[in-house]
């Protein structure tokens, strides 16, 4: 898991330049990677674990997060900041899509993992409005719907869910069972 988003780093500043003059279409394109790379990660983690809990859980919140998402597009019909014809600005898709991923992540398989991904998602949120795609209460509401749906529907991982012991004292034997749900 720690290589994942220690890739997902690498990619995104691989595409970091000095150039001035491309420093927003970079801040962007990471941005619209980021959208995408995170939850990818998130259902490859599942996959690599062979996590069919997880992965049901993730198809839920991110589904959830999906269509939230795009309901609140067609409703709100918020203009975007760089095209004020655009009806389409809250709440941000790309952020709550990165969040809904880096949530998962944290609350799947702890902050370990997900700090990391948590950093690469509040990048896709700056990415937004330093090029001016969304204004920041945009983000903050996409953030919200991906952290809140995943919170929703994912549990933390538990890699072992029983657990049996046995002990003897004094001539006395004691067998234990712990299930964990």
């Amino acid at each position: 898991m720690p290589k994942i988003n220690i890739l997902l780093l690498l990619l995104s500043l691989l595409f970091v330049t000095n150039s001035q003059s491309q420093s927003n279409k970079t801040i962007e394109t990471v941005g619209d990677i980021n959208q995408i790379a995170i939850p990818a990660a998130a259902l490859v983690t599942t996959l690599i674990l062979k996590d069919k809990k997880g992965m049901w859980d993730f198809a839920k919140s991110y589904g959830t997060t999906f269509v939230i998402t795009r309901v609140l597009k067609k409703v709100i019909k918020k203009s975007r900041p760089d095209e004020p014809w655009s009806f389409s600005s809250f709440p941000s898709g790309h952020t709550s899509s990165a969040f809904s991923g880096a949530s998962f992540i944290q609350r799947r398989y702890g902050w370990k993992y997900g700090a990391p991904a948590y950093v690469l998602a509040a990048f896709t949120g700056y990415s937004r409005v330093k090029v001016r795609r969304h204004y920041t209460i945009d983000v903050l509401a996409g953030a919200a719907i991906g952290i809140g749906s995943t919170y929703i529907f994912t549990t933390p991982y538990q890699k072992e869910h029983y657990q049996v012991t046995f002990s003897n004292k004094n001539d006395s034997y004691l067998v234990g069972f712990i299930y964990k749900f």
